[in-house]
């Protein structure tokens, strides 16, 4: 229960409170399950403070100073917690629904079970936070800084901003969070420093098929515009595909680390243009495309066009693919054409077709 004498301190408003504070250092304040709903905190120091399953639903909590406060199930939805300090708080079960914690800091948090659905955690920090069990369905955590971050038993499939965390180090993941979290980017696993070849298979983990075949992107470094935004997206879609700008590792000879990635995945993306037809490095891919279907038997190879260069070419090499299907991606800055083209791409790389 509230101690009555805190509480008739904190109603005279936030500046005698704060002077209160401020005059008797030592008191840890108790304000365990007040009734505090909507009411105007901005600026109150409830550093160390007792708050235990107070309810301050809708409360104003902005540049509130909350650091070490003990908040264990109290009631925080919607409320407006806008750069407040939550440093080292303790918030395990607490409802934060629809709150606004951007950017609070809540590094070192207690975040056991605490009910985060709607939360907005835009830039808030979140370093050596405990997130285990925590809801964060419809959460945003764009641009969040994250480091030694415990995601334990936590289902991201629809938290909002992963892609878009700041990963300072690495964070820590379990396998039920594995489990439980579907089509999450790619790059959040990465930032968490999962390694490639666990990212690789985690449909598997989680009980799913693999969707879609791995690829190698093959292309002239000036089509780079078009290898980004393809390799984004197929990326996106759930399909795990390499080239060389991003993933070549430095120090590694260039053919042999080529070669090495063709062999190692399923199929060859191979983007056709004019600068494409031009390139030896495409022609030296596309051989060793060649050699790999004459090795497993099997069609890898997948011709996709900028321009009608493949058409047009003497090209030896070149000429070969005329006899392919090749997808048409000349007009690929028209966003219906390009995702047109993109989903007839993603049903071809659909492994077990």
């Amino acid at each position: 229960m509230a101690n009555q004498e805190h509480l008739v301190r904190l109603e005279q408003g936030v500046v005698a409170w704060n002077a209160w504070r401020i005059q008797n250092p030592d008191v840890q304040p108790n304000l365990i399950g007040a009734n505090l709903s909507g009411a105007n905190l901005r600026d109150a120091d409830l550093s160390q403070a007792k708050l235990i399953e107070a309810n301050l639903s809708g409360a104003n909590l902005k540049d509130a100073t909350l650091f070490e406060a003990n908040l264990v199930a109290v009631d925080l939805s919607s409320a407006n917690l806008t750069s407040a300090n939550l440093d080292d708080a303790n918030l395990s079960r607490a409802n934060l629904r629809g709150a606004n914690l951007s950017p609070a800091s809540l590094n070192r948090a207690n975040l056991v079970r605490a009910n985060l659905s709607g939360a907005e955690l835009e830039k808030a920090g979140l370093s050596e936070a405990n997130l285990s069990r925590a809801i964060l369905l419809e959460a945003n955590l764009s641009e969040a800084p994250l480091v030694e971050t415990i995601f334990a038993n936590v289902e991201l499939t629809r938290t909002k901003g992963l892609e878009n965390c700041m990963h300072l180090g690495p964070s820590i993941v379990d396998h039920r969070t594995l489990t439980l979290s579907k089509n999450v980017p790619l790059e959040f696993w990465r930032g968490c420093g999962l390694p490639d070849q666990l990212i690789d298979y985690m449909p598997s983990l989680s009980g799913d098929a693999i969707q879609f075949y791995s690829c190698f992107i093959s292309y002239s470094s000036k089509d780079q515009e078009f290898a980004d935004r393809l390799h984004a997206d197929l990326q996106n879609a759930g399909v795990r595909c390499w080239f060389a700008p991003h993933d070549l590792p430095i120090g590694k000879k260039i053919l042999d680390g080529l070669d090495e990635a063709i062999r190692m995945r399923d199929k060859v993306l191979l983007i056709l243009s004019h600068d494409a037809i031009d390139s030896d490095w495409v022609e030296d891919e596309v051989s060793t495309a060649f050699e790999e279907e004459r090795r497993r038997r099997e069609t890898i190879l997948f011709p996709i066009r900028l321009d009608d260069a493949v058409m047009d070419t003497s090209e030896a090499w070149a000429s070969k693919l005329r006899a392919r299907n090749i997808g048409d991606f000349t007009r690929w800055k028209d966003h219906d054409a390009y995702m047109a083209t993109l989903d007839r791409i993603l049903r071809d790389l659909k492994a077990g077709r």
